[in-house]
């Protein structure tokens, strides 16, 4: 016997051993075409080792580092399902198990000859920068949103809905397709800011157009959106023409905090941006928006947030899988949580006056998002690469459960820039669901 096959052989025993003490609901696969257990069957859902370097790889480095590598390249896999089908089977309550089989002295003799193998390759991740806070520069945040939403429109359009609305939707039913989820959230939002005929409308953010088209099609709104993606900016400004808004609606490729001016729009909504500027950034946000708006205007906030209680969300510092997030997916990304978003608010001059979770509907977005990336992922492979649509599906995944399990939110938080007067606004919110 090589060595080797006696390091498979000891991988094989040892593996067979963990399953029959904590009875997972998933099979391995391993690089022979081997199954253990031997008798799991073929349909059954497997997590997948593609060669013995990517084993020695995570002996040597046991973190998220190395297992996006090896994830993103393909030699950790799942096979006959997904991500969530692995989450919802893995065993509950038997951690002791695991971790007496993982520190006996069989375990480390099976995997100690593992050390001496080379680690192999691919790894296609390693070419990336790491994960910082974002300096808030202009050159920066242009990098950092070319980054993440310059991948490719195609890649987008394959598994967002058909507006190519890339925030959480709005779920008036649990059973509405993401079409008409992602419509009614653009005419809840333009509802929440009450938009009239000939309103000024700042959309910082404004992504693919979706929201600032909606706003002057719909709502009779003139607007103007931003956004540092060039890409996103080319087809934004297509469909406005296609749809005859080009007058109502302007699209520029620039940097929020270098628009000129005070007291120019009556309305300012940010839709997922804000997760962008960074802990260091914040004041300067609010008190950018502050100065853009009119006396009395109202400002939409619609932002991811971590939970406030922990010493983490006091102080912005990121578990490992956000500082993976942040390095892959989200460079300079940074969540606020909600109590510090309306403790910033007023301090820049702000009376907030509505707030309200969507924590479920992004949920659910999120999981349309994953499942229709899966059903074309051979579609996004061929357009962005195998390893760059692996990512995103773990991504998408994670992102799904982590809303699931109650471990980020997300809300919409409304206020309106202080006067001493009146507001002017409904009595009851009974306007936004007539």
């Amino acid at each position: 016997m090589t060595g080797a096959d006696s390091r498979l052989a000891s991988l094989k025993r040892l593996l067979a051993d963990i399953h029959r003490r904590i009875e997972p609901g998933f099979g391995f696969g391993l690089w022979d075409g081997a199954t253990v257990p031997e008798t799991w069957p073929a349909d059954g859902l497997r997590l997948a080792i593609a060669d013995e370097g990517a084993v020695a790889a995570l002996l040597k480095r046991p973190n998220i580092t190395t297992f996006a590598n090896l994830w993103a390249a393909g030699r950790i896999d799942l096979v006959n399902g997904s991500i969530f089908d692995l989450v919802a089977r893995r065993p509950k309550g038997r951690t002791r198990e695991l971790r007496k089989s993982l520190a006996s002295l069989s375990t480390l003799r099976a995997l100690l000859p593992f050390l001496f193998v080379p680690r192999g390759g691919p790894w296609p991740l390693e070419h990336v920068g790491r994960d910082r806070e974002s300096d808030g520069s202009e050159g920066e945040n242009t990098r950092n949103i070319a980054y993440h939403y310059d991948v490719s429109n195609a890649f987008y359009a394959l598994w967002l809905d058909s507006d190519m609305v890339y925030t959480c939707a709005y779920f008036h039913n649990w059973s509405d397709d993401l079409d008409a989820a992602q419509r009614q959230k653009l005419d809840m939002t333009c509802r929440k800011l009450r938009l009239r005929p000939g309103d000024t409308l700042l959309d910082i953010g404004s992504g693919w157009g979706s929201l600032a088209c909606h706003a002057a099609e719909h709502y009779g709104a003139r607007v103007l959106g931003v956004t540092l993606s060039e890409r996103q900016i080319a087809l934004a400004r297509e469909k406005a023409e296609r749809r005859g808004l080009s007058d109502q609606v302007r699209f520029e490729q620039r940097d929020y905090a270098l628009i000129e001016g005070d007291a120019q729009f009556d309305k300012i909504v940010s839709v997922g941006m804000f997760e962008h500027v960074g802990l260091a950034n914040f004041t300067k946000y609010f008190e950018t928006v502050q100065r853009l708006l009119k006396p009395g205007g109202l400002y939409l906030h619609h932002a991811i947030t971590r939970p406030g209680g922990s010493h983490a969300a006091r102080t912005g510092k990121k578990r490992p899988e956000f500082q993976a997030l942040t390095r892959y997916i989200f460079p300079g990304g940074e969540l606020d949580y909600l109590g510090r978003t309306i403790a910033n608010l007023e301090l820049a001059g702000f009376e907030v006056r509505d707030v309200e979770c969507w924590r479920e509907h992004y949920q659910r977005t999120t999981r349309f998002w994953h499942d229709r990336l899966w059903a074309r992922f051979d579609e996004a492979a061929a357009e962005v690469g195998a390893a760059t649509a692996r990512v995103w599906l773990a991504y998408l995944a994670a992102c799904s459960i982590t809303f699931e399990r109650n471990n980020a939110g997300v809300y919409q938080t409304l206020a309106m820039k202080r006067v001493r007067a009146p507001s002017g606004l409904p009595p009851t919110r009974l306007d936004l669901y007539r």
